[in-house]
């Protein structure tokens, strides 16, 4: 039995670059603010990332920076991938929902910009973040 069938069916599986600073405080702020528990959080570099990325099919030429899966329906990536996190978030952050009726392709202009520029911008990590005790039920690998 692979991993990938063990997945929790009611949770959404946010795939991240482990050792990108932009993407842990991104992390960091979900683990804040998800006060409904709707989400659990994957390093793209672990074996288990990899195998979701191969289960559902990713180009990983396409993208390397976020990934929301919902087990056995849907996935998202890129921009679209962070708007319907926002969404999820709610309060405020519904209101970036309004980005939703863009051309995904526009928005994603954007998001391969910062994504191009992260490591630039906010620095890079020697190896993936380790939960804290407090967090390590988030984190699924």
């Amino acid at each position: 039995m692979t991993q990938i069938q063990n997945l929790p069916k009611d949770k959404k599986i946010i795939l991240f670059d482990g050792v990108c600073n932009l993407c842990d405080s991104s992390v960091q702020f979900i683990l804040k603010k998800d006060k409904k528990d709707v989400f659990r959080f994957v390093a793209l570099q672990s074996q288990l990332g990899q195998e979701i990325i191969k289960h559902i099919g990713i180009d990983t030429s396409k993208t390397d920076s976020i990934i929301l899966y919902e087990p056995g329906k849907v996935y998202f990536y890129k921009s679209q991938a962070a708007l319907n996190i926002a969404s999820d978030l709610g309060g405020m952050l519904r209101l970036f929902s309004i980005f939703k009726i863009l051309p995904s392709d526009l928005c994603n202009i954007i998001y391969d910009y910062i994504a191009k520029n992260r490591y630039k911008w906010y620095g890079k990590k020697e190896s993936c973040m380790i939960p804290t005790s407090k967090t390590k039920a988030k984190f699924l690998d």
